[in-house]
């Protein structure tokens, strides 16, 4: 059985996925400050009675509904990531094109620099 505070910090970590975004269950487990529990994420969803709640922003670590599919829940989720701008194909979600700057790289790196730093040479700029 959870407890009330897993459950809710398990409900805010969805309710933070923006619009247009997915996320893991196991990732949404370790946003709560759960990591390993992504069966716990999955249970406390499944019993979610608040149509408010975006349930649908919530896979598969592999990208894919977890509903069985063609079953009610798994065309809704679907039609409600596709709602978002969310590509689903054959119940996978694909990974949205990122725009430049976004990335591994940029965050260690900094924009239009690569792993060899600005024109080929220096050290990575520290972040605070």
């Amino acid at each position: 059985m959870e407890s009330s505070a897993a459950r809710e910090r398990i409900l805010a970590a969805v309710r933070a996925i923006p619009p247009g975004q997915v996320a893991g269950y196991g990732e949404v487990a370790r946003r709560a400050g759960l990591p390993g529990r992504a069966r716990l994420v999955a249970r406390i969803l499944s019993a979610n009675e608040d149509p408010a709640l975006p349930w649908h922003r919530v896979l598969r670590s592999d990208g894919r509904i977890a509903l069985e599919p063609g079953s009610d829940g798994w065309r809704e989720q679907a039609q409600r990531l596709r709602a978002e701008g969310v590509e689903v194909v054959e119940g996978r979600v694909r990974p949205a094109p990122r725009a430049p700057g976004d990335g591994l790289d940029a965050l260690l790196w900094g924009p239009g620099e690569g792993p060899a730093g600005p024109a080929g040479g220096g050290t990575p700029r520290r972040k605070p």
